[in-house]
């Protein structure tokens, strides 16, 4: 694959998605990629599903020990943690300018439809996440064979270039920042189960938190989560009525396999990268401490409102 991206006079940020089908055409299309990394003594981070690491690791041999393997399913199971990682990598490596590699396949078959969501909201948002003059080669690979066609078609949306193991060529649906911005700004879907609904103001703010504490675990959420929830909305709730919000909406749902709780408000953002900032420059901001601790956390911001949504498996 590497053989056929063009040469480039100086190095800058460049951001792809790989299309493979099988585990010799992932392997084929990747190996050369690493290998020149390394020959370049450049550092190459790999973050995928485990087995497809060892793939690569085992065709690497002992160079395997010059990559720094990550396992995706655990860092990426809330994917909104992914894009710090990346940047605290490239900060540890690249920080005086070095070039870096990177291999980061957010989305694999299996994941559920809306972590699928985020890891989309994730790719589009990586081209803002990182300086156009960083050095970094970013390759994303997407299983053609497994995935679905519309996660395939977002894959050409959210790249600019895409690359298999016989061609390489630029993406004509390539959205940019303003596709970006539009998923951002998309509406979340109400969900199934059992709902409950909350119109919280500064007084109430108490009452309504010992309601969501109730409901959380009357829906046989582990004690240690319904903690982490009703502490996670306590701490959203403060901060948008800090921020000037009158009234807050929250939302709670009893999943069969989550309880999931929307805190709403009437003040925006155009922060897109709410969350995803790295531990050493988030301070308290309380969307990234939010994905510390919940399995998922997705934000939307649209026409002066901002909805931020939490889910905490059973």
């Amino acid at each position: 694959m590497t053989t056929l991206a063009p040469a480039r006079a100086r190095q800058s940020y460049r951001h792809e998605a790989f299309l493979w089908h099988g585990r010799e055409d992932f392997v084929r299309g990747l190996l050369p990629f690493i290998h020149d990394g390394i020959d370049a003594g450049e550092a190459v981070m790999v973050a995928t599903v485990p087995e497809r690491g060892e793939w690569l690791a085992n065709a690497l041999g002992a160079r395997a020990s010059r990559v720094h393997f990550v396992d995706l399913t655990q860092l990426g199971h809330n994917p909104a943690r992914i894009i710090p990682a990346w940047l605290e990598f490239l900060e540890d490596w690249s920080g005086l300018g070095r070039p870096a590699r990177g291999i980061g396949e957010p989305i694999w078959d299996g994941r559920r439809p809306e972590e699928g969501v985020e890891c989309q909201l994730h790719e589009s948002l990586l081209n803002l996440a990182v300086d156009p003059e960083m050095p970094f080669w970013l390759v994303c690979p997407y299983d053609g064979e497994h995935l679905d066609e519309d996660v395939l078609s977002e894959a050409s949306r959210s790249h600019p270039m895409i690359t298999t193991v016989g061609a390489y060529h630029g993406s004509p649906d390539y959205g940019g920042q303003e596709h970006a911005r539009a998923l951002f700004a998309a509406e979340l879907p109400d969900l199934a189960g059992q709902l409950t609904e909350l119109e919280v103001t500064r007084p109430g703010l108490a009452a309504a938190l010992e309601r969501v504490t109730l409901q959380a675990a009357a829906g046989d959420l582990g004690s240690d989560k319904v903690v982490s929830l009703s502490d996670v909305v306590r701490r959203l709730s403060d901060d948008r009525l800090d921020r000037g919000a009158r009234q807050l909406t929250v939302r709670l749902w009893d999943a069969p396999d989550a309880v999931v709780c929307d805190v709403a408000d009437s003040t925006g953002t155009d922060d897109l990268l709410v969350g995803r900032h790295p531990s050493t420059r988030a301070g308290q901001d309380v969307i990234w401490l939010a994905n510390q601790v919940c399995d998922l956390v997705q934000v939307r911001s649209r026409q002066g409102t901002t909805t931020v949504r939490i889910h905490l498996r059973k």
